[in-house]
């Protein structure tokens, strides 16, 4: 099911972090909306939201959906590092694509940001590509206030670098 431009954004917004077990086809099209993903990919993010339904918080991976007006427009996918005392990975952030750009991603960035803070996470890692594709990506990031803290040469494939950015909370 997927979004589309004749779609009115309301001003009803909620957040759920409850995972459903349609989730996984929701995510499956969202991320497959950005374009940006290849087939192992969608898949990898789809196998997230299983192993988070079969293990739960043991899985490693907590889940934040963003909703406009009862429907699922986004979601953020984070976790604790394990063996670090206040380190959270950001995984995975994705709008459809047709709403980019109207504030969403901003939201649900935020609030997953709120969410981590409360369990007591103090700094938030996360990656992407160096490929120009990511430009709006890399922008997106530093907007929001995240400093790039590394740049892998070569990680994904010749001139495709794995970008790391960090955003701290401590004082």
């Amino acid at each position: 099911m997927g979004f589309s431009k004749k779609d009115q954004l309301m001003d009803t917004i909620n957040f759920r972090e409850t995972v459903k077990i349609s989730d996984i086809e929701t995510v499956k099209d969202l991320v497959t909306s950005t374009g940006f993903f290849n087939k192992d990919e969608i898949e990898v993010a789809a196998e997230l939201v299983k192993e988070y339904l079969e293990k739960n918080i043991n899985s490693g991976y907590l889940f934040l959906f963003i909703e406009l007006n009862g429907r699922t427009v986004g979601y953020s996918c984070y976790g604790h590092v394990a063996g670090t005392m206040d380190s959270y990975e950001l995984y995975w952030i994705a709008v459809y694509n047709v709403i980019r750009g109207q504030g969403i991603g901003k939201k649900l960035l935020f609030e997953t940001e709120n969410i981590i803070i409360s369990r007591g996470g103090k700094k938030i890692f996360l990656d992407t590509s160096s490929r120009s594709q990511y430009e709006p990506t890399r922008k997106f990031y530093e907007k929001n206030n995240y400093i790039i803290e590394a740049q892998l040469k070569d990680f994904y494939g010749p001139k495709d670098d794995k970008v790391i950015f960090v955003k701290r909370f401590e004082k």
